[in-house]
């Protein structure tokens, strides 16, 4: 049936929502696909659901070609598996929490991991029964603590979720690549233009994690790139190539030395930079030859609190973010002062490796930069007012208890691949593909029987799509000053006839290439209104992004219709007996 906008549920917006944020918000509202319900939640209107609907198709399509199985859980969730992992408290506030009339615990699913491994183990007893591949497109909820960006960051939204489920690790990796293609299948389809970058699996747990980042000025995500072009990452996945240990042999003792007024790393430079009997020769010294100790507190998921030291150079700047996700589930801040104050052997300004880790005598955990390696000399904090210490030696005179991936990364980075350098760019998640191993199928008991009768622990994948984040993340690149430019295989019909008159006869011809076209086998929206000047009808054309445009105008009386290309801007008349045959020509 033609969509005709007479009688469509459709209205345009001549202006920008007040609350818009971004390009995909502001026009996706103003062409009446979506409307907001409140933070975080929109109605999809028939417009956009058509959108939604094409993407789902095309993830089903991709999903099907490599033997995944869909089914459908529900939303409204039973607390206990979710204990049973952990998740219930690690989750913390982006969970929503919710009691029957009997005070039973319940949730609405974030995500379904817990629900995938149960109805395996209900089902699948034997290692003939894999492997296996399911998947669902389902509403999921989170309470963000600040959605935005319309359909971009919402409380509730549409994900494809497919899981698989093998008896070893080689079945896991076979899975996973396959899941991988699908994805690259996946997102050239719908046009995006998107970066593969290793991740972090954070509270999904498992191994080896890549997202698929839409690149996007006002994505969320940091993600970096070598400029030889052959790594990606997210920021908090970066691997910091450490130099090699050094000698110690040699190396000339520890000195404490007198630093007053030297609160900041660039005074404590200066000072060692103006003494005679503190300069070096060769070379000035620098924030690199610095070490600080920066004091964090994380918040565990049942809530209790605990501090942490991070060291890392002093030319860099920690990244909490970057912290969180080696430290996750747990969360992270800097540390109160009256957290200071419950540590006395912390001296603000002048805090050293020699407080710190567990021989310290704060017996504080002191994690450090990879850079700190042994035989690394340092000018750092002596745990007193007022003094340094120089000639620290890593390995020598203070072991920190571990390494962690924490400082800021910065333009001109070491690749960790081929040590070429790294640049900063933003994008968007659009997917999330992981190598969960056994951490779900031994929290829930889910084995099989090998060939020898022997039970197994199942290794899983999880592998997740944004479906309806793809909508916005599609009209972010591809809609221009006109308005949504859609791509064929998204678009909510295959052309978009306007009648630009309002005479019975350009109405009529209008309508009856309409029903032609979709004769023809296309999708059609006609705006066949009234009371709309040619002019409004046209802004309309461009705003709701159907990439091909068939104008029925004054020209009908000389039997040539228009035809334009809503991306490129072409225009050409061609006979009206010839319209149909053009135009599907042009959709391919």
């Amino acid at each position: 049936m033609v969509l005709k906008m007479s009688s469509l549920f459709l209205r345009t917006l001549r202006e920008d929502p007040a609350d818009a944020e971004v390009t995909s918000h502001r026009l996706l509202v103003r062409a009446g696909y979506v409307r907001r319900v409140a933070p975080g939640i929109f109605t999809m209107l028939p417009m956009g659901l058509r959108v939604l609907r094409n993407i789902e198709r095309v993830i089903r399509e991709e999903m099907d070609a490599i033997g995944g199985q869909e089914l459908s859980f529900p939303a409204l969730l039973p607390r206990e598996p979710y204990e049973a992992t952990g998740r219930w408290t690690e989750y913390g506030a982006n969970l929503f929490r919710l009691k029957d009339r009997r005070q039973g615990d319940y949730l609405l699913g974030p995500t379904h991991e817990e629900m995938f491994t149960l109805a395996v183990k209900d089902m699948c007893s034997s290692y003939k029964d894999l492997p296996l591949t399911l998947y669902q497109i389902q509403t999921k909820y989170r309470d963000e603590a600040r959605p935005r960006a319309g359909i971009l960051r919402g409380r509730e939204f549409v994900m494809k979720d497919s899981y698989s489920f093998d008896v070893d690790d080689d079945g896991l990796r076979s899975a996973y690549a396959r899941h991988r293609e699908a994805y690259i299948n996946i997102f050239d389809r719908l046009g995006l233009d998107y970066v593969i970058c290793s991740a972090m699996s954070g509270a999904m747990g498992g191994s080896a994690s890549e997202e698929f980042l839409a690149t996007c000025e006002i994505g969320e995500d940091t993600f970096v790139r070598c400029t030889n072009g052959d790594y990606a990452a997210n920021v908090e996945a970066v691997v910091t190539p450490a130099p090699a240990a050094r000698p110690i042999d040699g190396l000339p003792a520890a000195q404490v030395v007198d630093t007053p007024h030297t609160p900041t790393i660039e005074t404590l430079v200066d000072l060692f930079n103006a003494q005679e009997d503190l300069r070096r020769d060769g070379a000035a010294w620098s924030a690199a030859d610095t070490l600080k100790n920066v004091m964090l507190t994380l918040t565990l998921p049942d809530g209790k609190r605990e501090p942490l030291a991070v060291g890392v150079p002093g030319d860099r700047e920690v990244d909490l973010r970057r912290v969180e996700a080696a430290v996750s589930p747990a969360e992270v801040a800097p540390m109160t002062e009256a957290e200071f104050a419950q540590h006395p052997a912390l001296v603000k300004g002048y805090i050293g490796p020699g407080v710190l880790g567990e021989k310290g005598a704060s017996e504080i955990r002191y994690l450090v930069d990879p850079r700190v390696v042994v035989g690394t000399a340092w000018i750092t904090g002596a745990d007193e007012p007022g003094k340094h210490v120089m000639n620290l030696v890593a390995g020598r005179d203070f072991t920190p208890d571990g390494t962690i991936e924490a400082v800021r990364i910065v333009d001109g980075d070491i690749c960790p691949i081929d040590g070429g350098a790294l640049e900063q760019a933003r994008g968007i998640e659009i997917g999330h593909i992981f190598q969960l191993g056994r951490k779900y199928a031994n929290a829930l008991g889910l084995t099989v029987l090998d060939q020898n009768g022997k039970a197994q622990v199942v290794t899983m994948g999880s592998y997740g799509v944004g479906v309806s984040r793809a909508i916005a993340v599609v009209a972010e690149q591809t809609a221009d000053d006109r308005g949504l430019c859609w791509p064929r295989e998204l678009a909510p019909a295959d052309v978009h006839v306007v009648a630009a008159g309002k005479t019975d006869e350009i109405r009529g011809g209008a309508e009856r290439l309409a029903e032609q076209l979709e004769a023809a086998g296309l999708t059609v929206l006609l705006d066949d209104r009234k009371d709309v000047s040619p002019g409004v009808k046209f802004n309309d054309s461009e705003l709701l992004g159907v990439p091909t445009i068939v104008v029925v105008g004054k020209r009908l009386a000389d039997g040539v219709v228009e035809i334009r290309d809503r991306k490129t801007g072409d225009k050409s008349e061609v006979a009206l007996a010839e319209a149909v045959t053009a135009v599907v020509s042009q959709i391919g």
